[in-house]
């Protein structure tokens, strides 16, 4: 595909056809993806390939607490997980919230489910002394993470980077016998889409970019 066709067009796929990607295939993806960069090109990123089944249901289970939050904060109205206002949702209405379908399901309906994680050893994050949570960290992991999709949309496949599993971080290093200095970044589940979307709902370069100021003029062409 050609590469803006691609940009364009990589969503995040939660539903599957129930193609198998091949292992040939999927070493191509990665292949490819494993051009990002990454601070000081330390390359700290690794990648769990995850086709057994038991272990794709014990992620399912293990994002259920972290999606029921989610959801009972999405219910509420407030933004889900965020780290600046205060939740007023009671654990009670947290437990009594279902952990939506399209939350758990994606990782035992696709075909194969990548666990991307990153060396902190090797990440310089510059924003550590900082009086807020740190984000400077996954320059050195989402891009690889996002060059994994773009991939995929390219070889005809799809899925999303998904973060719930972050919240069970112990119990899922537990699981895939992951030393504690690697963070769990992102799980993420892969297939061929039920339907391949091709346009996508997104602000316009005016609504998001502006000159010089965060409140300065709009930045846009005449």
């Amino acid at each position: 595909m050609e590469l803006y066709d691609t940009m364009r067009t990589t969503f995040a796929a939660r539903d599957y056809t129930g193609d198998a990607i091949s292992d040939t295939v999927l070493y191509r993806i990665l292949e490819n993806a494993r051009f990002a960069p990454s601070g000081g090109n330390r390359q700290g990123n690794r990648v769990i390939v995850v086709r057994d089944k038991k272990n794709r249901k014990r992620i399912s289970e293990l994002v259920v607490p972290a999606a029921k939050l989610y959801t009972a904060q999405g219910n509420a109205g407030e933004g889900p997980w965020n780290s600046i206002s205060p939740t007023k949702v009671t654990a009670e209405e947290i437990e009594a919230t279902p952990a939506p379908s399209r939350l758990t399901e994606p990782y035992t309906s696709s075909d194969v489910v990548l666990v991307v994680i990153v060396d902190l050893k090797v990440v310089a994050s510059t924003d550590q002394h900082l009086d807020r949570i740190g984000v400077i960290s996954g320059a050195s992991i989402y891009p690889f993470a996002w060059n994994i999709l773009m991939a995929a949309r390219h070889e005809g496949f799809g899925g999303t980077i998904t973060t719930l599993a972050a919240a069970a971080e112990t119990e899922i290093q537990s699981l895939f016998n992951i030393p504690t200095e690697f963070a769990v970044a992102a799980v993420i589940p892969l297939g061929r889409p039920v339907k391949q979307l091709t346009k996508l709902k997104r602000l316009p370069v005016e609504e998001m970019v502006t000159r010089e100021q965060f409140d300065g003029e709009p930045f846009g062409i005449n």
